[in-house]
Parts: C-alpha cells; structure tokens; sequence
C-alpha cells in the first residue's frame, strides 16, 4: 500500500493583493490550516480569484509536491515561502511522475480522485516576485495537480494519504502535462489521453479540438 504524507494544509478566500507592485484579485496567499473541511465543490473557506479558468468540482483540491522547493529554492537563491504556488495540499512522496491519472485516494474521511496536472497562471511569478517563474515551471511541467471529490469530509495535516485504487499505470500527472503543455508523442500521446475515463472534462476537451483540427 502506497502512503503520501501531508507537510501542511492552506485555504484562502480570494482577495485584491499588491504583487509586484500589480493589484491583483486572488487566492494564491492561502493560509495555513489545521483541517480542511472538504466538499465535493471545494474547500469550505478557500476560493479562486478568476471562475472562469480556476476551480469548479474537477479542481475541488490543488496539490504540490514538496520535493520540488529544493528544486526552485536553488533556481532562485532564495526560500520560498509555502504555499507558493497557493495550493490546498503540500505533499510528500507523490511527485507528478508516480502519480497518475485515476488515482483514488483516502485522507482523513475524504476520498479523491486525481483528475488532471495544473496549469499555472502568470499570478505564480507575480505573487513570488520571480518575473520567469511561470515560464520554468511550465517548461518543467512540475506544475502539480488536480482531485476531483468523490467523498466529503475532514482532512487533518495530521492525516496520511493513502492509495486505495489505481486504475492505469501508464499515464502519470508528469506525462500528462507534458502531452497538454508541450505536446508529448503528438497526437499518439493526445490520444492516450483519451482512453482516460477519469480525465477532467477540461482536459478532454483540449484534446479533442487537438485530434480534430489533425484530422482536419
């Protein structure tokens, strides 16, 4: 059985912020939590700043691993403050490349479904003061990912994450974001994406205007 553990917790309602010296209306300033009260439209308490591209049901909770700091720390010469990339979960032991598309996991009383990788905004280099932020984290597609919530409940920081289905073993988040973000194996990987029942909706559809416009 495969476990992941939880480093800590955030949720924040959307608010107008002055980052780099930008007024934006946003979420990304989450604030550390002792639980999460978890519904299948998102966290009680936590909000986005745009509805249109940000959350809904299939990004009900954001994860980041927590492997990849070091990973920016050193890029950027400095200790970035956590959550900088404003998600729910910062997590350990579940990078985007042993995590898959389909994964059903257990926290707390919660169960989710991971669904799709994250597809960052320019808010991310804005809100950490880092102008290339955004662009390295795209080009390395350790962006994090999306769950969508199959059941309700409390999640704890003090809660383990623990798998208890994995459907597939050949799509991971990693590889996923690759063939949406840079086009990975073309439209062979496009369409592998497609044999994915537990794909977001969103996802799917970029997609299929993909394969279609191939076709055509």
């Amino acid at each position: 059985m495969e476990y992941g553990k939880i480093k800590s917790l955030h949720a924040g309602k959307p608010k107008h912020e002055i980052f780099s010296n930008i007024d934006i209306f946003s979420a990304m300033d989450k604030q550390a939590q002792d639980n999460l009260t978890v519904t299948k439209a998102g966290i009680i308490g936590d909000g986005v700043g745009n509805v249109k591209f940000h959350g809904g049901p299939d990004r009900a909770l954001c994860f980041y691993p927590f492997e990849h700091y070091s990973l920016w720390n050193e890029k950027f010469s400095k200790k970035l403050d956590i959550p900088a990339f404003g998600e729910n979960l910062t997590i350990a032991g579940m990078r985007e490349e042993t995590t898959y598309i389909g994964d059903i996991y257990q926290i707390g009383d919660v169960i989710v479904q991971i669904n799709q990788g994250r597809i960052p905004c320019s808010t991310i280099s804005f809100f950490n003061q880092e102008p290339k932020f955004l662009e390295l984290v795209l080009k390395t597609s350790f962006t994090g990912y999306f769950a969508r919530v199959l059941q309700e409940g409390t999640i704890n920081k003090q809660n383990e994450i623990v798998l208890i289905d994995r459907l597939q073993e050949k799509i991971s988040v990693h590889y996923a974001a690759e063939v949406i973000l840079h086009k990975r194996d073309g439209l062979e990987g496009a369409k592998a994406l497609l044999t994915l029942e537990s794909l977001a909706e969103d996802w799917k559809q970029r997609i299929l205007k993909r394969v279609q416009a191939a076709k055509n």
